[in-house]
């Protein structure tokens, strides 16, 4: 185990760098054209980096990062097919 000391603007400065890595890994996931052994390897080092993130980040900015385990089977949010109908028909 490891431990040691930083200052509230480097403690930003890490949940920000983590959270954009866990963005693009969410995004890549979703990605069809990635093969399967690449996007394990992936999935634990976004179970590496959100473990991280859960030690500077509040529980709040964690929530956003879950991933559940439906997440890797769905393609988009279907709200996004509604909206992009709806925007279409005017």
């Amino acid at each position: 185990m490891l431990g040691f000391m930083i200052s509230g603007i480097e403690q930003k400065e890490i949940e920000y760098l983590l959270k954009r890595e866990l963005d693009e890994i969410l995004f890549d996931l979703m990605d069809e054209r990635i093969d399967q052994v690449v996007k394990r390897a992936m999935e634990e080092r976004y179970k590496i980096l959100f473990n991280i993130l859960k030690r500077v980040a509040s529980p709040k900015e964690c929530f956003k990062y879950m991933r559940t385990k439906t997440s890797s089977k769905r393609k988009e949010h279907p709200s996004k097919d509604t909206w992009k109908g709806s925007q279409a028909k005017k």
